[in-house]
């Protein structure tokens, strides 16, 4: 009787080991790598992935930069990290240049994992943004949909926000759904900021800590465009109705964001 006991407990343990193992094995490959740049390489962004915004029109928000094309100062590769540099000069009328990356036409995707390895920049006026928006064309914001998956703004050192914005939860009418963290080192130390996005849900993280979701509330396009095809954005602006509340403080520049590499995966 003892022996089969023995026997019993030792088939129940094995299929116990199988059956998580199955499931770790499961959860490690639903995900499929279908985009990404290491930045293993030196110049300017890979044009196969990156395009720029460029222009100093405030961008909706009353921004102080201008955004420049393809010049290396203020967007380049080196040493395996994209580099975002704010330098405060005069450029078109504007007094600080920056860079503002974007995948849309080269890298579009309908949910799916993204990770942005970054380090941030520092400084009262800066505001760097790991974000993505709609790719469709005609945009219409907030209707279409804009995914803020990192915001950091320069006069609240270390607090690092998530944010989704639509046509029924948005800023500018103040329902927008947001969630704060702290990153005290944000600035000293790389993070892995992450978006996980499907039919049903939006969550955001930093290092595998998720602070924010967002669910489907199956009421309509005005509540949910978020099954639309979206595009990443990579920025640092300057000043803004965000960015500046507190002033500026022009000793901060030039800054960086250091992007170590960016990864979107989807489910296989």
């Amino acid at each position: 009787m003892a022996l089969f006991l023995r026997y019993f407990l030792f088939l129940a343990v094995l299929v116990f080991l199988f059956a998580f193992m199955g499931r770790q094995v499961s959860k490690a490959h639903q995900w499929k790598l279908v985009w990404g740049d290491e930045f293993d390489y030196n110049g300017l962004p890979d044009e196969t992935k990156w395009s720029y915004d460029v222009g100093g029109n405030g961008w909706g928000n009353n921004e102080l930069e201008f955004y420049t094309g393809k010049r290396m100062e203020n967007a380049r590769v080196e040493d395996g990290h994209l580099i975002i540099e704010t330098r405060k000069e005069n450029w078109e009328g504007k007094n600080y240049t920056s860079a503002r990356l974007v995948t849309k036409g080269k890298g579009d995707w309908k949910y799916g994992k993204v990770e942005v390895r970054a380090k941030l920049p520092k400084g009262r006026g800066t505001w760097p943004a790991i974000w993505m928006l709609a790719s469709t064309s005609p945009f219409n914001w907030p209707d279409d949909g804009e995914i803020d998956i990192m915001e950091h703004v320069g006069f609240d050192p270390g607090a690092i926000h998530a944010s989704v914005h639509c046509k029924k939860y948005n800023h500018i009418i103040g329902t927008q759904k947001t969630a704060i963290t702290n990153v005290p080192d944000f600035a000293d130390a790389f993070h892995v900021y992450k978006l996980e996005w499907d039919e049903s849900a939006i969550s955001i993280f930093v290092d595998d800590k998720k602070y924010f979701t967002f669910t489907n509330e199956h009421t309509g396009y005005g509540a949910w465009p978020f099954d639309n095809p979206l595009h990443l954005l990579l920025n640092i602006a300057v000043g803004g109705n965000w960015g500046g509340q507190k002033g500026i403080d022009d000793t901060a520049f030039p800054c960086q964001m250091l992007v170590d590499y960016v990864r979107v995966y989807q489910k296989q």
